[in-house]
């Protein structure tokens, strides 16, 4: 077990190369498998989630060979088509794999996906979408198996926009016979760089970032090398830690596209923020201001972005009101904020946060991966000594965070319990 110790009350200035997206890394890594030769991934991020990605892939029959971010895939060979039960339980986001499967062998046998405790995500809604292609479905004993001849394209409505649903749909039609229409599709940047990925492969698809995406079928995929785009998380997270310490900070590999309601909720605090191609600069006032927030499925307020406006609020002026309407538990990491003095009232789905002047340094546990960032910059802003334990859920999706934060001025270090 791992834990972050921070001594707080320093400002974050400097440059600061956002890393590649953990979100978009693992739907791509898992759509390799429907190439059958040799993929070339850059830019894929050295965390927790990758690894156990690439764990399954080396299970299923894949031979991997990693270099820093560069990964290479060769899926000549799958020679199962079972995700084993302990590594689905360690990431959510392993259920992709499933429409990859079903796309490449026809199978598919998985149990239900682990990772963080915000709330519940069922898989009913991929499940729908393969029903819709075509493919049976059966349960026994926690396991889910689904099977098929051939996937025949059909007409699939997801009752609301779930980024997982719309990415396994894709995966499991982009190999099939005909064409594919998913409406009500989530727009999320993320699936755009699959679709991006996929038909520099070979793949025919349209509309993804829009609600609508059309999926016309091909026979194989080819060869192909591709880029991950950067984590707008990972950038967001590092802009409010900066923002909270009243700091100053230039983001490389950055794009601001994906980032309109983050920055403009910045820029709402107080923050004079500057947009270059592949750049975002942003220089925080003394203090911030409070602000309401109301997160939504993209193009809205991203709900991963919560916890840490949360945390960087606790200090600002006047009172600010959040409202999650994505996942109903994902305030628990509230209480540790409250250890280190802040005040929050949770009703419902609604956190009121009053500022104070400033939050002192404790003992807390990161309870989720995004939680766990908001204990982070928490530990920044406070004075004292903090100490964060259950670090692993932090690692899931953050590449070298303490090391980032430390070139910017922050001191922050990493222990092996």
């Amino acid at each position: 077990m791992s834990t972050y110790i921070i001594h707080g009350g320093r400002k974050l200035q400097g440059e600061a190369y956002v890393s590649g997206s953990k979100n978009a890394s693992l739907p791509i890594l898992a759509a390799s498998i429907l190439n059958k030769g040799i993929t070339r991934l850059y830019n894929v991020p050295d965390i927790h989630d990758t690894k156990v990605m690439i764990d399954i892939l080396r299970y299923l029959g894949c031979k991997v060979k990693k270099n820093h971010d560069k990964i290479t895939i060769d899926a000549r060979c799958i020679t199962r088509y079972e995700i084993p039960e302990e590594l689905m339980r360690k990431m959510r986001s392993s259920v992709i794999l499933a429409g990859a499967l079903l796309g490449r062998t026809g199978k598919a046998t998985f149990s239900y996906p682990g990772g963080c405790d915000i709330g519940a995500r069922p898989i009913d809604l991929h499940l729908k979408a393969f029903e819709k292609l075509g493919i049976n479905i059966s349960e026994n004993t926690g396991f889910i198996t689904c099977i098929c001849d051939t996937i025949l394209g059909e007409k699939i409505h997801l009752d609301f926009p779930s980024v997982g649903a719309t990415e396994n749909a894709i995966l499991a039609a982009t190999l099939a016979k005909n064409t594919t229409i998913i409406s009500n599709a989530a727009m999320e940047p993320e699936i755009v760089d699959l679709q991006n990925f996929l038909n520099k492969m070979g793949a025919k698809i349209e509309g993804a970032g829009t609600s609508e995406i059309i999926i016309k079928g091909v026979s194989s995929l080819k060869d192909q090398g591709y880029k991950i785009m950067p984590d707008r998380i990972e950038a967001g997270t590092l802009l409010c830690c900066t923002a909270a310490t009243a700091g100053h900070i230039i983001l490389k590999n950055a794009c601001a596209e994906h980032l309109t309601p983050v920055l403009d909720k910045l820029q709402e605090c107080g923050c004079n923020v500057e947009i270059r191609k592949n750049e975002i600069e942003l220089k925080a006032p003394k203090k911030l201001q409070g602000i309401e927030i109301k997160t939504m499925p993209y193009p809205g307020f991203p709900t991963d972005m919560q916890a840490i406006f949360l945390s960087m609020l606790t200090v600002a002026k006047g009172t600010s009101v959040i409202t999650e309407n994505i996942f109903e538990n994902r305030y628990k990491y509230t209480a540790e904020l409250k250890r280190m003095g802040a005040k929050i009232i949770i009703e419902g789905k609604t956190a009121i946060v009053k500022g104070v002047r400033k939050l002192s340094g404790a003992s807390v546990s990161a309870t989720d991966l995004r939680g766990g960032a908001a204990l982070v910059l928490a530990g920044l802003i406070a004075s004292g000594k903090t100490k964060i334990d259950k670090i692993e859920y932090i690692l899931r999706g953050y590449e070298n965070l303490d090391k980032k934060l430390s070139n910017l001025g922050a001191k922050i270090t990493k222990e092996v319990v």
